[in-house]
């Protein structure tokens, strides 16, 4: 498997796994922990999810995927951003570790940016770390002007990454924020890397992926893969779907087919505001 390296010097999969949406069917429930449970044994070890999704439901169902199998887990999730308060915090990652059944998380992130200032925030981050409930924080969704702020106030330049929407269709952060990211060395981890799936289904993609003998899906995960900082977290509860996800890894893809996809699905040539689902 891949990795990435955080600030921290700690190296996570490239390839993880998203659960926005998971555990919200109890019909689907064994094939979706089936999934997770695969893509622990394929090496895809880093799991995402939220208190958010499904108001705790995603969680509970990664409990029981990875029980007893904790320790083999790089384990992400995030807080509402009304709940980032210094108490709000504490109270809301112990709700979360309940749900989850563990004694810690390995990277708790803001989930984008509300009412709280950033510095609070930060500051119930960092005693958590104390406490050990977590091991490292981040941020999601946060803009450039936001990440500048979040840098100045104590403890802003340990985040260890920012979680943002990228992909083939969503270019807007290479223009300033991806930029200063990476000058910092803090990583971005991908969320709907496949644009809700609707990349598996774009014409063009699907016309690059049959010539270089690759599905529209593991292009565009490809593409995302061929960069050294960025961490991949599609979502899916089939386990074929998996394998066809990670078979990405399989394909390095060259710089003439990455110049081949720029023509297809341009750079930005300007400043726009963050995109977000």
């Amino acid at each position: 498997m891949k990795t990435v390296s955080l600030p921290c010097g700690e190296r996570v999969p490239a390839f993880g796994m998203g659960a926005w949406n998971i555990g919200d069917e109890r019909a689907a429930r064994a094939e979706e922990i089936a999934t997770l449970r695969l893509g622990l044994d394929l090496g895809a070890r880093l799991i995402d999810t939220a208190e958010m999704y499904g108001d705790g439901r995603s969680e509970e169902l990664i409990a029981e995927a990875i029980a007893g199998r904790r320790d083999e887990v790089f384990l992400v999730s995030k807080v509402y951003p009304h709940n980032a308060s210094a108490k709000g915090a504490a109270a809301a990652c112990e709700r979360s570790l309940k749900r989850l059944k563990t004694d810690r998380i390995d990277l708790y992130l803001l989930h984008w940016r509300g009412g709280v200032p950033l510095a609070e925030t930060l500051l119930a981050f960092m005693r958590l770390k104390e406490a050990g409930k977590i091991r490292h924080y981040g941020v999601s969704n946060l803009d450039l002007k936001d990440m500048q702020e979040l840098w100045r106030a104590p403890g802003g330049d340990a985040v260890q990454t920012n979680q943002l929407l990228y992909n083939l269709a969503r270019r807007g952060i290479e223009w300033d924020l991806l930029p200063w990211l990476r000058a910092r060395h803090v990583p971005v981890m991908a969320y709907s890397p496949l644009e809700q799936a609707h990349l598996a289904g774009n014409r063009k993609l699907a016309e690059f992926a049959r010539r270089h003998g690759m599905t529209p899906a593991q292009a565009a995960l490809a593409w995302l893969l061929a960069r050294e900082d960025v961490i991949v977290i599609p979502k899916t509860g089939n386990r074929e779907r998996l394998k066809e996800n990670l078979g990405a890894l399989e394909h390095t893809l060259t710089a003439a087919q990455l110049a081949e996809l720029d023509l297809s699905f341009p750079p930005p040539k300007g400043a726009s505001s963050l995109a977000m689902l």
